[in-house]
């Protein structure tokens, strides 16, 4: 293995474990985690359901997150009710027909209902068509949780819950934190739920 490959791979990594550590060293933070675990699995008991979404990666997580809990994480046990807002054909229809902006309120006004909640993603905080979806949910009365960064954003402004990593100059470090807090509140949901 090349050296200079080598040093690129180690320092992506001690990176990464330092953003983590940053997040881990806010006591703030673990309180947060809990929070929105604590209202989503109370959504899941009363009978609601969790609408996530986001652009890009974060829309990815926002799927990864519905299908984790429709289908399982680390052990069988019911399926939760969990959308992602990211059907190809309803993004590019309301894209196309009204705005991007428009793409992930518009579902939220269509299904969501006071009893649902509402993951909203984004890494810099203020993506126009997450707060949009954000500011939508709010009008249902339905508890909004989100994941985005530190810092004054238009996202955790509007959210219940919003849970942020640690400022960095690159959004696959926010991402990388991310993923590690969905997997951490779909094991709390679970455990909340009994199972």
């Amino acid at each position: 293995m090349d050296m200079n490959d080598m040093n690129k791979i180690i320092h992506s990594l001690s990176e990464a474990l330092s953003t983590l550590q940053k997040f881990i060293d806010k006591p703030v933070n673990i309180k947060l985690i809990d929070q929105a675990a604590t209202i989503m699995a109370d959504c899941l008991a009363g009978g609601g359901k969790i609408i996530s979404c986001g652009n890009g990666g974060s829309m990815c997580d926002a799927a990864h997150f519905a299908e984790e809990l429709t289908g399982r994480f680390r052990h069988n046990r019911k399926p939760y009710p969990a959308i992602a807002i990211n059907d190809p054909a309803y993004l590019t229809c309301v894209g196309n027909d009204f705005s991007f902006d428009d793409v992930f309120s518009r579902f939220v006004e269509a299904t969501g209902n006071k009893n649902d909640v509402l993951l909203a993603i984004s890494t810099s905080g203020n993506s126009e068509n997450v707060v949009r979806a954000a500011y939508e949910a709010k009008k249902l009365d339905m508890k909004v949780v989100s994941l985005t960064k530190e810092g004054k954003n238009r996202l955790n402004d509007i959210s219940d819950v919003s849970i942020a990593s640690p400022e960095t100059p690159f959004s696959d470090r926010i991402q990388e934190i991310h993923i590690k807090v969905i997997h951490i509140m779909i094991q709390l949901i679970e455990s909340k739920l009994g199972h």
